[in-house]
């Protein structure tokens, strides 16, 4: 354990500090620019030095700042149809996270998730089934309620936005948008179960101003980038992602 208190923030040191603010600029230009993923490298980078109780709600933090810098940027490309029904099923998914007792291991949640996107990323007619207000309202409670338990579902939701987005700047700010809702109503539940994040305000603070630069820099780097591309891109990093949730999940042995 690190015994060091830079700027007041326990358990650090000022490289890890600095690590952690580089890393959040990294995760935001990664967001911007291939439209999913930002959010699982942040997670994974901050898993290896805070304890789950800690992490979830820290990078949830974090990444509400970051997508709120993003949405301001890119507005007017925003989906507005989506965000009422999905606030509205995220508002249930994050009562029932708050509730329920989640017997199953986080590693199997895992793998679900990483087997569910690769059907999504290959067969992306699936994601259109049903009306849209329908279909957001569930995946908002589906997401939020699982990330409750393991951090960063921002995979999830990605397939079905890409489906509803006409080209890559209305998935990347609509994307950012629903999981900053989904984020909100998270960091709010957790208040309500006790937890408190006030030692690391210093910390937030800078992981924050890391990630508005990188989606300046990302966000000039997505107008110069063809649909194309952006769509290619998007379906090959999906599929690594859940590649990544299956394999944790298989190297965990929970799940056998």
């Amino acid at each position: 354990m690190i015994e060091a208190q830079f700027l007041g923030v326990p358990d650090m040191t000022g490289w890890l500090f600095a690590g952690l603010s580089l890393a959040s600029f990294g995760g935001a230009l990664m967001a911007v620019v291939m439209g999913v993923g930002g959010g699982v490298f942040l997670l994974a980078i901050m898993a290896m030095f805070f304890p789950p109780a800690i992490l979830i709600p820290l990078q949830g933090i974090v990444t509400l700042g970051t997508g709120a810098s993003l949405v301001v940027l890119m507005w007017r490309h925003l989906l507005w149809a989506t965000l009422l029904p999905f606030s509205g099923g995220a508002i249930v998914g994050a009562a029932l996270g708050a509730q329920i007792f989640v017997v199953l291991p986080a590693a199997l949640l895992q793998g679900f998730i990483g087997a569910f996107i690769l059907v999504l990323a290959w067969l992306p007619k699936i994601s259109t089934h049903g009306s849209e207000p329908k279909r957001f309202a569930l995946l908002g409670c589906v997401s939020t309620f699982l990330g409750m338990f393991v951090g960063a579902t921002g995979v999830l939701v990605a397939p079905f936005v890409a489906s509803a987005s006409p080209n890559r700047r209305n998935h990347t700010v609509t994307l950012t948008a629903l999981m900053s809702i989904s984020y909100v109503i998270r960091i709010a539940t957790f208040g309500l179960l006790g937890v408190s994040l006030t030692a690391y305000v210093p910390l937030i603070a800078v992981m924050i101003a890391t990630a508005v630069i990188g989606n300046w820099i990302g966000g000039r780097t997505l107008n110069r980038m063809p649909e194309h591309l952006f769509r290619r891109g998007f379906q090959i990093v999906l599929t690594l992602l859940a590649l990544r949730l299956l394999w944790v999940a298989a190297a965990s042995g929970e799940i056998f």
